[in-house]
């Protein structure tokens, strides 16, 4: 059975580990030209380990939200599945190419305000540390865990 993941990817606001903050309206171009099926579902950013097909991928008001489909035919989907079950593996990160950012004088911090999105692979250590897996289930009807409610509050 196929698993769906949803969760948020990026999280408008907030500086990662690298020192990069993503714009609202950031993501915009990239997911208007390409969609949800235009970017790849991917483990720990491997391009030769694609696990399932993200179904939705939409900017609100807290930052990248996605919504996928682990495939059940394929075994590294099955392993990703089990462990984000198990609360192992939930993180999430973004494969990108920065189109346009901004860095005030004297500020170490990267305001990101255009990217093209490549991909939003499943990790095991996020760059974000709030992108995470909110939820998994099994069909659209039963849930089966949820992870870090309180990103689903808005608090990061």
């Amino acid at each position: 059975m196929d698993g769906i993941i949803e969760g948020y990817a990026s999280l408008f606001g907030v500086t990662d580990q690298a020192g990069d903050r993503v714009a609202p309206g950031a993501f915009t171009r990239s997911l208007t030209k390409k969609g949800a099926s235009g970017i790849r579902m991917l483990y720990q950013h491997l391009a030769a380990e694609p696990v399932g097909v993200w179904t939705l991928i939409k900017e609100d008001a807290r930052g990248l939200f996605v919504r996928g489909r682990l495939l059940a035919g394929i075994g590294r989907a099955r392993e990703v599945l089990a462990l984000i079950r198990a609360g192992a593996l939930d993180g999430l990160s973004i494969g990108f190419r920065t189109i346009n950012a901004v860095r005030r004088p004297g500020e170490t911090v990267r305001t990101l305000t255009e990217i093209d999105l490549w991909e939003v692979s499943v990790v095991t250590f996020p760059m974000l540390d709030a992108a995470r897996v909110t939820s998994v289930k099994a069909r659209a009807d039963m849930c089966f865990k949820t992870r870090t409610p309180h990103l689903r509050e808005g608090r990061p």
